[in-house]
C-alpha cells in the first residue's frame, strides 16, 4: 500500500482552510511536515486530504514566487 501523502504532495488541511493549501516536506510515520502558504506544521495523515488541481496552482504559484524572490529550496 502507497503511503499517503507522501513527500512532496500537494494537500490541504480537512478541517480548516486557515493554513492554505502546502506540500508535504517530510514524513514520519502518520505525521506529515507540510509548508502550507500560511503556515508550516506537523499534521496527522489523517487530518490532510488531496489538494485540489487549483489549490495545487495556487501553492505551485506562491513556492515559484519565494524561490524568485529569496532563492533556494521552498
Amino acid at each position: 500500500m502507497a503511503t499517503p501523502h507522501g513527500l512532496g504532495s500537494f494537500v490541504a488541511h480537512t478541517g480548516t482552510d486557515v493554513y492554505g493549501p502546502g506540500k508535504v516536506i517530510g514524513v514520519d510515520g502518520q505525521h506529515r511536515r507540510v509548508r502550507f502558504v500560511h503556515f508550516a506544521g506537523t499534521i496527522k495523515v489523517s487530518d490532510l486530504r488531496p489538494a485540489t488541481a487549483s489549490e495545487t496552482r495556487q501553492v505551485k504559484e506562491w513556492l515559484r514566487a519565494k524561490k524568485q524572490r529569496y532563492g533556494g529550496e521552498w
